[in-house]
C-alpha cells in the first residue's frame, strides 16, 4: 500500500503502548478461540448426530438397564432399518481412576452398521467379528495409551466387578479406528457382547440403552412414539428421542455452553473496544500538529480517515490474527482432557475470529478517524504549537 510506512510509522511512534494494546488484543482472541473450542466439545456430538438415529432409553434413568430381547421387537417394526444395543462397561486401564476409558460391549455388525463415521479396515473389521475376547480402540486412545493391534488389555470394571473365572477382564485389541469427521469421538473401546454376556456375573441378558437407525429422519418423532407405547405399561418403559436431543441433554447438565460463551466473549471485547479506542484516541490527540501539517500538504479528508482507520485495523488484526494463530497451535498439539475428548479448532471458530479483529479495527479507529478528518489545518497546527 502507498502511505502503509506512514501507518507503520504511527504504531511505532509509543512503542511501549502500541505492544500493550498488541497483547491485550492477542490475549482476548485466545481466549475467544478457546472457548470456541470448549463450545464445540460439548456440542460436536450434537452437529454430528446422525438425523436418522434414535436412542432408546430406560424411562426413568438412563443408568437403569433395559432386557436384551428389547432388541428384536425392535428390529421388527415398521420404519425401523438397523439396531444396535450399548452397555456403559467403565473400564479402568492400570486400575488407575484417571484411565477410565469409554467402553462398550456391542455386536461387532451392528456396531458397524449403526456407525459409518467410525472409518475401520476391513481386515481388522473381520478380526473383530471372530475373535472371542477382541476389540477395537479408537485412534486417540491407542495413541494416548501407546496400544497396537495385537496387545493384550487388562480393564478392570467397578461397576462389573471381576468376570468369571478370571481375575480382570482381558482383551485382545484387532483394530483401530478413525473417524470420518475430525470432530468424531476416537476414545471408545468396544468390544464383543457375547464374551460379556458369557463373563459377567449378574443382570445376564439386560443391556444398557439402544440405538435405532429408521428408514425416514422426517418421522423420527412418529416412529420414536410408536416403540415407546409398544413397552408401555411394561416393568421396563422406555423413553426414545432423535440422537441429537440425547446428546444435548448431556451438553446441559453443565448448561447452556452458547451462553455462557457469548456472554463471556462479549464482556472480554467489550473492554478490549474500549482499550483500542482509548489508544487510537491518544494517538491522535498526540499527533495532532502532523495530521494538520499532513493535510496542508495536499491529503485530503477521507485520505486522513482513511489513514487513521488503517492504523487501527492494522493493530486489531495483527493482534487478533496473533491470539488466533496461537490458539489453534496449542489445541492442535495438547492431550485433550478426559471429558473433552473431541477438541479441535473448528474452521468457523478461526473465520469469525477474524472478521471480529477487523470489526474491532473499525469500530475502535472509527471516531479518532473521524476525529481527525474533520479537523482544520489552522486549529492542528495551533494546537501543535
Amino acid at each position: 500500500m502507498k502511505f502503509l510506512h506512514l501507518v507503520w510509522a504511527g504504531l511505532k511512534r509509543k512503542k511501549l503502548r502500541t505492544v500493550l494494546t498488541f497483547l491485550s488484543v492477542m490475549v482476548a482472541f485466545m481466549l475467544f478461540a478457546f472457548l470456541g473450542s470448549i463450545k464445540a466439545a460439548f456440542t460436536g456430538g450434537v452437529e454430528l448426530a446422525g438425523q436418522d438415529r434414535l436412542m432408546l432409553r430406560h424411562k426413568i434413568s438412563f443408568i437403569m438397564t433395559l432386557p436384551q430381547s428389547y432388541y428384536a421387537r425392535i428390529k421388527g417394526m415398521e420404519g425401523v432399518k438397523a439396531v444396535c444395543h450399548n452397555t456403559w462397561f467403565g473400564g479402568v486401564y492400570q486400575d488407575k481412576p484417571e484411565n477410565m476409558i469409554f467402553t462398550c460391549p456391542v455386536v461387532p455388525e451392528d456396531l458397524f452398521e449403526m456407525f459409518p463415521e467410525f472409518i475401520i479396515k476391513p481386515e481388522e473389521k473381520q478380526a473383530f467379528q471372530n475373535t472371542r475376547i477382541g476389540a477395537i480402540v479408537g485412534r486417540k486412545s491407542a495413541a494416548r495409551f501407546g496400544w497396537k493391534i495385537g496387545d493384550r488389555i487388562p480393564l478392570k470394571s467397578a461397576i462389573w466387578g471381576q468376570p468369571s473365572g478370571m481375575e480382570q477382564w482381558e482383551f485382545e485389541i484387532v483394530g483401530i479406528y478413525d473417524g470420518a469427521k475430525k470432530a468424531t469421538d476416537t476414545t471408545g473401546f468396544y468390544f464383543r457382547y457375547d464374551y460379556f454376556e458369557e463373563a459377567r456375573q449378574r443382570d445376564k441378558g439386560m443391556v444398557g440403552w439402544y440405538s435405532i437407525k429408521i428408514s425416514d429422519p422426517d418421522r423420527a418423532a412418529e416412529i420414536a412414539a410408536k416403540i415407546d407405547d409398544e413397552f408401555a405399561n411394561s416393568p421396563y418403559e422406555t423413553k426414545t428421542e432423535a440422537e441429537a436431543a440425547f446428546v444435548q441433554g448431556f451438553a446441559n447438565q453443565i448448561g447452556d455452553i452458547g451462553a455462557i460463551t457469548m456472554a463471556v466473549v462479549g464482556a472480554v471485547f467489550f473492554t478490549i473496544l474500549i482499550v483500542a479506542g482509548n489508544t487510537m484516541g491518544q494517538s491522535v490527540r498526540e499527533r495532532t500538529e502532523e495530521l494538520g501539517v499532513l493535510k496542508a500538504i495536499g491529503f485530503t479528508n477521507s485520505r486522513v480517515l482513511i489513514l487513521v482507520l488503517l492504523e487501527s485495523c492494522l493493530l486489531a488484526i495483527l493482534g487478533g490474527f496473533a491470539g488466533l494463530g496461537l490458539a489453534w497451535l496449542i489445541v492442535e498439539t495438547m492431550e485433550p482432557p478426559q471429558m473433552l475428548p473431541t477438541v479441535y479448532m473448528p474452521k468457523p471458530t478461526l473465520v469469525a475470529g477474524a472478521l471480529f479483529a477487523l470489526a474491532l479495527g473499525v469500530v475502535a479507529g472509527i471516531i479518532p478517524a473521524w476525529q481527525a478528518m474533520r479537523l482544520q489545518i489552522a486549529e492542528a497546527l495551533r494546537r501543535g504549537g
